[in-house]
């Protein structure tokens, strides 16, 4: 069973710190391609609930997030974020790092390694 849940995007070098670090700690860590297998809304909102970042956090403001005419302001509530990432998952920041009732974004890279240790 893993200790940890990383929602893991292979082109972010941030992500891939991540699992490094899960590595150095002998984390065992479950692997979630977010971008693969997209959580549905139902999933965003426990994640939400567990994290303990605000959730607008967990939204990319990106040049993406620009292109799509969006305004920060509209994605403050959990409701808010879930919807739009359920429809545009790429949106999501990642590395997203859960272990059970705590969820962290791991951004800064040195918020992974105190979240991982026991």
């Amino acid at each position: 069973m893993a200790d940890v849940t990383i929602l893991h995007n292979t082109a972010c070098s941030t992500s891939k710190h991540a699992l490094a670090e899960a590595d150095n700690t002998a984390t065992a860590a479950e692997v979630v391609h977010y971008l693969k297998t997209p959580l549905d809304r139902a999933a965003l909102l426990a994640l939400i609930g567990k994290l303990e970042d605000p959730p607008a956090d967990l939204v990319r403001k990106d040049p993406h997030f620009a292109q799509l005419g969006l305004d920060a302001d509209d994605f403050v509530t959990p409701e808010a974020v879930a919807d739009l990432l359920v429809e545009h998952p790429r949106l999501m920041q990642r590395p997203v790092l859960i272990k059970g009732e705590r969820a962290i974004i791991g951004r800064p890279k040195d918020r992974v390694r105190p979240f991982l240790e026991p």
